[in-house]
């Protein structure tokens, strides 16, 4: 049978973009993987290597033009995306607009303008020029348009900042990181600029830093009376400095956990103002002198949290004055044995290394410290003046009850709380602490005891709507996929503005209950197959895959979900299973995908996963379509292209 026109249009175009490359004779698999990439075709090297070895029929390394035309259509023409276009396509060559305009009516639920739409689709994706001047759309426009960024699962509006960011700073979600200068473990791990520079490049909106005296009056960053290294403060600032606004415009807040005699911690004050300059919050807001700013009034801003001596009205009234040498007397009530752990540095004397104990003992004489009471130990503290002024709407308050917070505790004035405790206290008290965190910016770390940098689950803290809920960035797995996940959301600024239900002062949210009035949705998921999925270092070239979908969000929404084992393959394995999910609460759900190969005696190895927030995924009110979701490796790099391929129907 005779070529068709279409047929001849693109062979021509085929071979004018591939013809050159094969001038010289064969070639092999280096110079195929170029010439796949230059037709803007991607593909995993190690797919398409063992694709070229099946396909050299002679066995040398090297292949014809006609040999690559096949390799070329089993990477791009892949099976369940032909049976989609052939559905739709009347000669099974090409989709006139007509069929593009019916197949994203019925398919992926583009109602409004959908022939404008159809036009941009065919201008933007088609490369056969004769195909697209006849506004129609070849197998290959198809397949670049479903490989494109329209298609996947994560919505375009969410990509950028669409939430409204004028309300006060309490009523966000704020990307926090906990001992950020750490790359590994809590004790004996590396300090390393890169723990500031990866944090704020992933969004990370609270950073924290441990200060202690250094030598020659240089202030020292590290986790103390440990043997991590040190950093010195000017360098950690310098590079925070640098990379502070890279990612996201909206502030950032420096978490310090002082441990510097008075004379350091004006070296530090005077670092930071140096470095930051304007950028330095270090007087109240004119709109605001009583309330929290919002994250749009504090754009470009750095602010600082830490203890504060005096009012906002004194530190004002103190501007132009001289600092140098002037000192205020912080008191607290210190953890006692009845209380839940703290940092390493707030232990009793007798769990510290040995010799550690006469350092600390210097530190707490230069820093004025009195312990008495063999019950209650009241801790007081020399603050600079010069380092307590930059401190305006973020001053760090010990958390002693809610009772104590309602009637005592100032809008500027935040809490930390270990997570042992904050987990008590969402059990016991949920009502009270969702109370709280909607008036009050509440953070909360990880317990001491997790000396190895692990994490704790962030999403039953988000759930009560604590503000930053600091995680070891370090240390990938399921909590920095949450975390991840859920800071894709609003252009990945590390600010997502808290659910009406976690902001209203008359609401009666409690996620442990089954929810009332909330609007629930239900989302149909059928899985289709895998697309160049990762290859496991420690296993075959054709594994047997499975993926697990993984709802996360108050505990009724909590569901886990798993596929069949696919056997023997990573390039293409075809599920075709269907799976749902009723989710009560989507405004806090994240939905996880998970790819594994399957063990018998070693267990399953992790290939790939992608998490997102459930509402970043829909379109209005409904949504009905094909998408490509994206995998990500375990430490949260792109392996792009591998990617799950499914259809999605999701109601509310």
């Amino acid at each position: 049978m005779a070529p068709t026109g279409h047929e001849k249009s693109e062979m021509r175009w085929f071979l004018s973009k591939i013809q050159d490359a094969f001038r010289g004779g064969k070639i092999n698999v280096e110079k195929t993987y170029k010439l796949l990439e230059k037709l803007h075709i991607q593909c995993n090297y190690v797919h398409v290597k063992h694709i070229f070895k099946d396909n050299d029929r002679q066995k040398q390394g090297k292949i014809t033009i006609e040999e690559f035309r096949s390799i070329y259509r089993i990477i791009a023409h892949r099976e369940e995306i032909v049976e989609i276009f052939n559905a739709y396509s009347a000669n099974r060559r090409i989709l006139f607009e007509s069929n593009l305009i019916q197949f994203l009516t019925q398919e992926q639920y583009e109602t409004e303008t959908t022939k404008n739409i159809a036009s941009e689709i065919i201008q933007k994706y088609e490369p056969i020029d004769e195909v697209k001047k006849a506004h129609q759309l070849s197998l290959e426009g198809f397949t670049r348009y479903i490989y494109s960024s329209e298609c996947l699962l994560f919505k375009q509006e969410c990509t950028r900042v669409y939430q409204d960011m004028t309300y006060p700073l309490n009523d966000y979600f704020i990307s926090s990181s906990h001992n950020t200068y750490l790359v590994s473990d809590q004790l004996v791990g590396r300090s390393d600029l890169w723990g500031y520079v990866s944090a704020l490049v992933k969004g990370c909106r609270c950073l924290e830093i441990d200060c202690w005296d250094g030598s020659q009056a240089e202030p020292v960053v590290y986790h103390g009376y440990t043997l991590t290294s040190k950093l010195l403060f000017k360098t950690v600032i310098q590079a925070i400095h640098k990379y502070a606004f890279m990612t996201s415009e909206y502030p950032v807040v420096l978490s310090l956990e002082n441990h510097c005699s008075t004379a350091q911690q004006e070296v530090m004050a005077a670092i930071l103002q140096t470095t930051f300059g304007d950028s330095l919050l270090s007087d109240i807001l004119d709109d605001f002198p009583d309330s929290l700013p919002s994250p749009e009034a504090l754009k470009f801003k750095v602010l600082v949290k830490n203890k504060k001596i005096g009012t906002l009205k004194e530190t004002h009234e103190r501007i132009g004055s001289d600092k140098h040498g002037k000192v205020g007397m912080w008191e607290e009530e210190a953890e006692t044995e009845d209380e839940e752990e703290s940092k390493t540095e707030e232990t009793d004397d007798s769990s510290l290394p040995r010799d550690s104990q006469g350092r600390e003992t210097e530190t707490k004489k230069a820093l004025g410290i009195t312990l008495f009471s063999n019950k209650k130990k009241i801790r007081k503290l020399k603050i600079a003046l010069a380092l307590s002024d930059l401190v305006i709407y973020t001053k760090a308050e010990k958390f002693r009850s809610f009772q104590y917070s309602r009637q005592n505790q100032q809008f500027n004035e935040n809490n930390s709380i270990g997570e042992t405790q904050a987990r008590k206290l969402s059990k016991l008290r949920v009502n009270e602490f969702i109370f709280h965190t909607r008036k009050f910016i509440t953070r909360i770390y990880p317990k001491a005891t997790r000396t190895d940098s692990s994490n704790f689950n962030p999403q039953e803290f988000w759930n009560i709507g604590c503000q930053m809920v600091a995680l070891n960035f370090q240390t990938p797995g399921l909590p920095m996929d949450l975390q991840n996940g859920k800071f894709l959301d609003n252009g990945g600024s590390g600010y997502i503005l808290k659910p009406q239900f976690l902001r209203d002062t008359k609401s009666q949210f409690n996620p442990n209950d089954s929810i009332k009035d909330n609007d629930p949705i239900a989302i149909t998921i059928r899985l289709i197959s895998g697309i160049q999925l990762p290859v496991s270092s420690s296993s075959s070239y054709k594994p047997d895959s499975l993926v697990i979908i993984e709802v996360f969000g108050v505990p009724n929404d909590r569901i886990k979900r798993q596929t069949r084992v696919v056997k023997k393959n990573a390039f293409s394995p075809r599920w075709n299973e269907t799976f749902t999910f009723i989710i009560q609460v989507p405004e806090l759900a994240l939905l996880r995908f998970v790819v594994e190969t399957s063990g018998l005696i070693a267990g399953n190895e992790f290939l790939g996963q992608y998490t997102l927030p459930v509402l970043c995924m829909s379109k209005g009110n409904f949504l009905k379509s094909y998408r490509r979701v994206p995998l990500f490796s375990r430490t949260g790099e792109s392996l792009e292209p591998a990617s799950l391929f499914m259809y999605v129907w999701y109601v509310r």
